[in-house]
């Protein structure tokens, strides 16, 4: 009896040439579409492989926080187009632990923390989540957009420009917070939010071992008949945008908002400490007047008057 043949057999064989002229579609990843040799070059484990920045900052505040440090993280989070905003977050002991989880749900590396204490006192958080470090700052000298009025404006989204002096490069825990200021202030490039431009500059400057922050608009003359040429600065001008404040630093912790403490500030002074001693030096005034009474009443007592004669002369 005859073997069938099988089906793939009777099917003949269809050679299908490739079009030449049309390029391959690239491969693509996580961090968009690929070429075929920068895919190449990645898969093989080179060195070469292109670093994408994917910094994203979640900013938060406590609750009960006063009115004009809320201005203060608004102007903050107009100036960071590559943050995320959240619901305030209550000042516990725990809000670490609720910080972590929640940059991890939005998604995020980074996380600024505005916590208001009595009313008075704001004190910043920089932290890298979730593995750290993280700064504390006590706020100072806070002046809002709104109330300075400044005449500088630049382009909402637009890429900063982050300048430092010269005394950041000094000690270790200075280079620490450069370093963390860069990573949470520094925009990524080409990130959706942003603008492919350079019209604004954060400068950062030690006086007295406090950190101040200015933001400068960079105004450049464009008139038709006046361009400026590229290296042109002596034409260029700073006008000063704002916000202003001034950071304190007080604790650099090795974890993300706690941890072991790297660095500890010698010259801090709590808010709550310099409020006690201008209640004793208030204090220290009554306590002078009743003294000065006392010492007037042991006077009059020590050195009594002679009686007059003349005293009881027109009471009859």
């Amino acid at each position: 009896m005859p073997k069938k043949r099988k089906h793939s057999e009777t099917l003949p064989i269809v050679s299908v040439k490739k079009d030449e002229g049309a390029p391959e579609r690239p491969k693509r990843t996580l961090t968009g579409w690929k070429d075929k040799e920068v895919a190449k070059e990645t898969e093989s484990g080179s060195d070469h492989a292109v670093f994408r920045n994917k910094e994203k900052v979640l900013v938060t505040c406590s609750r009960r926080i006063n009115f004009r440090y809320r201005h203060l993280m608004l102007n903050v989070v107009s100036l960071l187009p590559h943050c995320k905003k959240d619901n305030k977050v209550e000042s516990r002991s725990s809000k670490g632990a609720t910080l972590n989880e929640l940059v991890e749900l939005k998604g995020c590396s980074s996380c600024l923390f505005f916590e208001c204490r009595k009313h008075k006192d704001l004190y910043l958080w920089m932290s890298k989540c979730p593995s750290g470090p993280s700064v504390k700052f006590l706020v100072n000298a806070v002046h809002t957009m709104e109330e300075l009025k400044l005449t500088g404006n630049h382009l909402k989204g637009s890429r900063p420009l982050l300048t430092f002096s010269s005394n950041f490069d000094k000690d270790v825990h200075w280079k620490l917070l450069k370093e963390i200021i860069v990573q949470i202030f520094g925009t990524p490039k080409e990130h959706r939010h942003s603008k492919p431009y350079h019209d604004h500059v954060f400068v950062f400057s030690i006086v007295d071992d406090h950190i101040w922050f200015r933001n400068y608009q960079i105004s450049v003359p464009h008139n038709e008949s006046d361009k400026v040429a590229r290296g042109g600065l002596d034409k260029m001008t700073l006008i000063e945008v704002g916000p202003r404040f001034c950071l304190n630093p007080i604790k650099i912790f090795g974890g993300s908002f706690g941890g072991p403490t790297l660095y500890e500030n010698p010259l801090y002074v709590s808010p709550n400490q310099i409020r006690a001693l201008e209640k004793k030096q208030k204090a220290g005034k009554y306590s002078k007047k009743v003294k000065a009474k006392t010492r007037r009443k042991m006077h009059e007592l020590s050195n009594p008057l002679e009686q007059d004669e003349f005293a009881d002369m027109w009471k009859e």
